[in-house]
């Protein structure tokens, strides 16, 4: 009985292990069987959280969103740009360089201004009427100032990609048209956190008070602030126009923004992710430069068709007496910014048109 038993469980045994090797699974045809294909590969995707806080129809919104389908496509889904706009994360710029500098997110775009409390040199950029024209804020980044400039980001673990263009800063005010320096006496402008910004409506007669971007519309609303200087984009899309009366084309201090990624995760990418990023960004650099100058164009004749604003253009002459008030910054910064910096942008500035 004994062997009987033992030899019907080894037929048991070799039974079941025959249906068993029956029945194993083709893996090979893994697609037909339901194998969802979006997961392959996903633990080598590379995701990169790019935080900023404009309107996703910015120039920067729209630069980051084409930014994010290039590397998509150069790298077919292999690094994903997540954005996260508007203030989705961070309620300000000041936010966002920490949490870039902690990981928390990789990428950040933010005004430069607004990098200028941990780094001073960063205020060479607001110094008043330090650029002409678009052209001649290409020709600082891709020289020696930007240079320099990005070279500070490397001890507070950011590296600097590129700079992108957003567009010149243009004054606006509640109780008067803004067209003689005088014309600011006793009224409160919003300002980024920049040194240079709050001493250069101290010099017009003003005050000033840094606030974060979000914040700028109900402040301006409730008469916390009466002015405010802005690209002409963000003044449309954050309908800065619906709370203020005045608009002066003034062209006084150029927006643009220093595309900064976290640099030990900078570090830790391969070579070839680098690249594309890199690659990407160029590229993106490129497109945004055509785009923010026909936006702020689109922005303003969007604006004169609202009619809600009186709107002045800068003469020649008008320039110059700003500038009269305003140059002495450019000696009383030299101790902030560091001498080197503020004489290239003055060596620019003399190597360019009289007519400045």
């Amino acid at each position: 009985m004994k062997t009987g038993w033992g030899m019907a469980l080894f037929l048991c045994i070799g039974l079941l292990a025959a249906i068993l090797v029956g029945f194993r699974p083709d893996l090979s045809a893994a697609g037909k069987l339901g194998y969802d294909e979006d997961q392959e590969g996903l633990k080598d995707k590379i995701i990169v959280k790019f935080s900023f806080v404009v309107a996703e129809n910015t120039p920067k919104g729209l630069a980051a969103d084409h930014f994010a389908k290039l590397v998509r496509e150069k790298t077919n889904g292999k690094i994903e740009i997540q954005l996260y706009p508007n203030g989705m994360l961070y309620t300000d710029d000041q936010e966002e360089v920490e949490a870039v500098r902690r990981n928390d997110v990789q990428m950040i775009a933010p005004a430069s201004s607004n990098l200028t409390a941990l780094l001073p040199a960063w205020l060479v950029l607001d110094l008043p009427f330090a650029f002409r024209d678009s052209q001649e804020v290409r020709a600082a980044f891709d020289g020696e100032i930007g240079r320099r400039l990005f070279a500070t980001l490397e001890s507070k673990n950011m590296k600097g990609l590129a700079f992108w263009e957003s567009g010149f800063r243009q004054m606006m005010g509640k109780t008067g048209p803004l067209v003689r320096p005088g014309d600011f006496a006793g009224q409160t402008f919003r300002t980024l956190p920049s040194r240079v910004q709050e001493r250069m409506f101290q010099r017009l007669g003003a005050r000033a008070l840094s606030l974060p971007f979000n914040d700028i519309y109900h402040n301006l609303e409730t008469g916390q602030v009466q002015g405010v200087d802005n690209t002409m984009s963000n003044i449309l899309t954050k309908r800065l126009y619906q709370v203020e009366t005045y608009l002066t084309i003034s062209n006084h201090s150029y927006l643009g923004y220093p595309v900064i990624v976290n640099r030990d995760f900078w570090q830790h990418l391969p070579e070839s992710k680098k690249q594309v990023l890199t690659e990407a960004l160029q590229e993106t650099g490129r497109w945004m430069s055509d785009l923010s100058d026909s936006k702020d164009r689109e922005a303003l004749a969007a604006i004169r068709a609202q009619g809600h604003l009186q709107i002045h253009e800068l003469t020649e002459a008008e320039r110059a007496e700003w500038r009269t008030v305003l140059d002495p910054l450019y000696e009383e910064m030299k101790p902030v910014i560091g001498e080197e910096l503020v004489s290239l942008v003055q060596q620019q500035r003399g190597a360019s048109s009289p007519a400045r």
